[in-house]
């Protein structure tokens, strides 16, 4: 069944909330009988709630668009190797994709369904695949926030050690340590 989706434009990527533009278009769904003709069109913040939708309030709102499925593909969700990556997955050989500093899960599910079908425990496959999660190190006493590497494996590609470098990412503690242990097996 095809739905609408308004597409917002953060600085990781897209993202989409269900948009509603018709009380028919609600049938069905838990809003059906509880929001009227005089708030539409509204978007359902994925939280359970829903908020007038007016183009001209939106922040970073892009377009609507209208999908059988995901509006977006893994990609335009997490832009894949962004000039300016903080913060995400890497493939083995070297890939980025970016994402904010919560949405780790939710792109670990997209990336694993595209290069290893559905599975039971994403970030764990990505992990054992040697991919790399790289996370806001900060723990609520430094002044700044840092950016972590982590290997569920404790290696690490010559290819991901070139990305780290390139990402300024190489002098971090972890990342040294990984190379000294890895760079023999390169």
């Amino acid at each position: 069944m095809t739905k609408k989706y308004a597409i917002y434009k953060s600085e990781t990527g897209y993202y989409y909330h269900e948009y509603y533009d018709t009380l028919e278009s609600l049938k069905g769904t838990m809003f059906d009988g509880i929001i009227t003709d005089d708030k539409l069109p509204v978007v359902l913040d994925g939280s359970g709630g829903y908020r007038h939708f007016s183009e001209a309030d939106e922040y970073k709102f892009v377009k609507i668009a209208e999908s059988d499925g995901c509006p977006l593909t893994l990609e335009q969700m997490y832009f894949k190797n962004q000039n300016s990556f903080k913060l995400g997955w890497m493939s083995p050989d070297g890939d980025t994709y970016s994402c904010d500093y919560t949405s780790h899960t939710k792109a670990a599910v997209m990336i694993a369904e595209k290069f290893f079908g559905k599975a039971k425990f994403p970030e764990r496959t990505l992990g054992r695949a040697g991919w790399l999660k790289i996370i806001d190190s900060w723990d609520g006493t430094q002044r700044e926030h840092g950016q972590f590497v982590y290997s569920l494996t404790g290696k690490i590609t010559k290819r991901q050690a070139d990305r780290l470098f390139d990402l300024g990412l190489y002098e971090n503690k972890e990342v040294r340590q990984m190379v000294r242990d890895c760079e023999h097996n390169w």
